[in-house]
């Protein structure tokens, strides 16, 4: 089992990392950040992100009742990795983890963030 802390220590320890944020998701606060110059402005624009492609896709998809593992946003020198978690008491969380496009390995990073949001949500 991890908390907050160790949980956001863990996405920084990711290759390439180079910053983690925790959000809720429902009131787009920053709960937690490391390495992320301004979180109350990086939780906002994480979570309106995240709940414009959740209103996307549910547009264009004909399929109900999905889930979104995760979104990868690719920019020229980052890649920004989202990854929804439901939280039993504290409501819906997003992962969010920065990493640099030329040191980071994007499917490992994928299967660390999985791993560290499966252990916090276990918690």
């Amino acid at each position: 089992m991890i908390g907050i802390e160790d949980c956001l220590s863990e996405a920084m320890s990711i290759p390439g990392a180079l910053g983690a944020i925790l959000v809720d998701h429902t009131s787009g606060m920053a709960v937690a950040g490391k390495g992320v110059p301004d979180p109350g402005r990086a939780a906002a624009g994480l979570s309106e992100a995240y709940r414009a492609t959740l209103d996307g896709i549910a547009m264009a998809s004909q399929e109900t009742g999905f889930r979104i593992e995760d979104v990868i946003v690719t920019t020229g020198t980052s890649y920004h990795l989202v990854r929804p978690m439901e939280m039993m008491f504290d409501g819906p969380l997003l992962l969010c983890l920065r990493l640099d496009v030329e040191r980071s390995n994007l499917a490992l990073a994928r299967r660390r963030l999985r791993t560290i949001t499966d252990e916090l949500v276990a918690s």
